[in-house]
């Protein structure tokens, strides 16, 4: 953050977007470790960027964060238990911070994307169905109504409307980026 400062003199955006599936295994058979891993990336690391991001747009005046979550974080799912845990508490970190910076004229919204064609489905594909990660990819893709995975670009769209000033009214939401998945 400082060296943002120091080169830009303000920070307008911050686009805390980092996180790790862990591993794909019933809560009985979860390691401690592969859960502490999870959390620290996906919560700790999350807490951290608002924790010094948020003292640069308080003391500005102004600003937007948009965390990133999932669709894992506003309902549930069996075998990836850390998971849905780190992402669900995204949205309490979104919600908290949103009330307590309101009065400084900062945002902070969460966005909550469906399974989106990355890496990180492909070893989830593979941690659900080993072997048959292709099956397991069109089975997760008929339970989103629009069919298909969502796209890196399906996702930064989102962001760029909550980064700019068309969203300047807009605070403490829980965007769904799903292809209608929160509508089944």
């Amino acid at each position: 953050m400082d060296k943002t400062v120091e080169r830009f003199g303000k920070i307008d955006v911050f686009f805390n977007n980092a996180g790790i599936e862990g591993k794909v295994a019933p809560i009985t058979e979860q390691k401690v470790e592969d859960l502490d891993k999870v959390l620290a990336v996906n919560v700790r690391g999350v807490f951290l960027g608002l924790k010094h991001v948020l003292a640069v747009m308080k003391e500005q005046g102004y600003g937007s964060v948009i965390n990133t979550s999932s669709v894992a974080g506003l309902s549930g799912s069996p075998n990836v238990t850390p998971y849905i845990a780190s992402k669900h508490a995204v949205v309490g970190l979104t919600k908290a911070t949103a009330v307590e910076v309101a009065p400084y004229k900062v945002r902070v919204n969460s966005i909550h994307p469906s399974p989106v064609n990355t890496r990180m489905m492909r070893s989830l594909e593979e941690g659900f169905a080993p072997g048959q990660a292709e099956a397991a990819k069109a089975d997760m893709e008929k339970s989103i109504p629009l069919g298909r995975y969502g796209e890196s670009e399906d996702i930064s769209n989102l962001v760029l409307f909550l980064a700019s000033d068309e969203s300047s009214f807009i605070t403490g939401v829980q965007y769904r980026v799903d292809g209608g998945m929160g509508a089944l």
